[in-house]
């Protein structure tokens, strides 16, 4: 039997982006392009015909904004949304917005040179259409609209060679959070649930360059920890989150009894940079037994690896469960290869994290 085609609604006030969309995702045997419209409203009455599995979203249009369609969406009829927005620092601040309005996906759209995103993003864009036509909505939404309250108590050798475990133990803990697709909404509902008395924090979340500063702002205006995009040299301090910039990986490294992140370049390691990877093996050589590693909702297999190595390295290791993922991509492999100690739900890794301090 044919498998069902992904119903795509590409919506984008520019016909050349429209165009350029449309072919993109027309290139894939997997995916229908159902319709291509200048604005939310066409949008709206094309979508009473056919209504989409995914829809792939430009923000700044005519008499709707896409945050305003975004959230009129979620709120009738919750579909995957597609983010596909050009890289301003304006727009990396809108598209925050439309991060924690329910969008779960952000694809780079080039201010100019469409021929070449055809080209280098093709790939990327599928990919993001796929994952969000396998999006769980129900527990994102269930787990942002609660207010959740804790009570305080390559592979990875393109960048990180394996080397030398430390096995000192020191009195200062650190958590390592890798996540992908749904991860800046979960990451959001963790975050937020953490008192200012939490253990060190650092975070890689697949998210374009320029995007990773907008959000750990929009993050550090909402929680009581600290939540910063990571700098070369930062320290790991207790009550704050590192988040990897965008475009580079990001190591754990310690001096003493202390920790410090390095942000470097590299080449994608598991078609990603930052990757999991990278952050994971550097943690379980530097961290070991002083660390607990959290993989999140996300498509594909990136952080396995070097979870396992955390693992063994004598770290603690969680996965987010399936029923609270939106995409139980990276858990599920993270689980499967034995990388993974307990699962659990979103709502009960912020209590997890706490109980590295005591």
């Amino acid at each position: 039997m044919e498998r069902k085609k992904i119903k795509v609604m590409v919506v984008d006030d520019s016909a050349v982006v429209r165009q350029v969309v449309s072919s993109v995702l027309k290139s894939d045997s997997e995916i229908e392009v159902c319709g291509a419209v200048a604005d939310p409203l066409f949008a709206m009455t094309r979508m009473r015909m056919q209504w989409p599995d995914v829809i792939v979203l430009d923000i700044e249009m005519p008499r709707m904004d896409g945050i305003s369609f975004l959230k009129k969406i979620m709120a009738e009829r919750p579909t995957p949304v597609v983010i596909c927005s050009t890289l301003t620092e304006k727009g990396a601040d809108t598209t925050m917005q439309a991060i924690s309005a329910g969008a779960v996906e952000i694809i780079t759209k080039p201010k100019v040179g469409l021929k070449g995103f055809l080209h280098d993003s093709a790939k990327v864009l599928i990919n993001a259409v796929k994952a969000a036509s396998r999006a769980n909505l129900k527990p994102l939404q269930r787990a942002m609209a609660s207010n959740l309250k804790v009570t305080p108590k390559l592979s990875a050798d393109a960048v990180l060679a394996e080397g030398k475990t430390s096995r000192l133990k020191t009195t200062e803990q650190l958590v390592a959070i890798g996540t992908s697709t749904g991860g800046t909404q979960a990451l959001e509902v963790v975050l937020k649930a953490l008192p200012r008395v939490s253990p060190g924090i650092v975070i890689v979340q697949h998210m374009p360059e320029k995007f990773t500063a907008a959000f750990a702002e929009r993050l550090d205006s909402l929680c009581e920890i600290s939540v910063k995009e990571a700098k070369h040299k930062m320290r790991v301090l207790p009550g704050q989150a590192l988040i990897a910039p965008g475009g580079k990986h990001m190591l754990l490294k310690r001096s003493g009894a202390q920790y410090y992140v390095e942000v470097i370049d590299g080449p994608l390691v598991s078609r990603h940079r930052p990757s999991v990877d990278v952050l994971f093996r550097s943690v379980a050589q530097s961290a070991s037994g002083n660390a607990l590693g959290i993989i999140m909702t996300g498509m594909g297999d990136d952080g396995v690896k070097g979870m396992l190595e955390m693992r063994r390295a004598g770290a603690v290791t969680l996965a987010q469960d399936e029923a609270s993922c939106v995409v139980y991509g990276m858990p599920k492999e993270a689980v499967k290869c034995g990388a993974v100690e307990r699962s659990l739900s979103l709502s009960e890794i912020p209590q997890a994290i706490l109980d590295c301090i005591h």
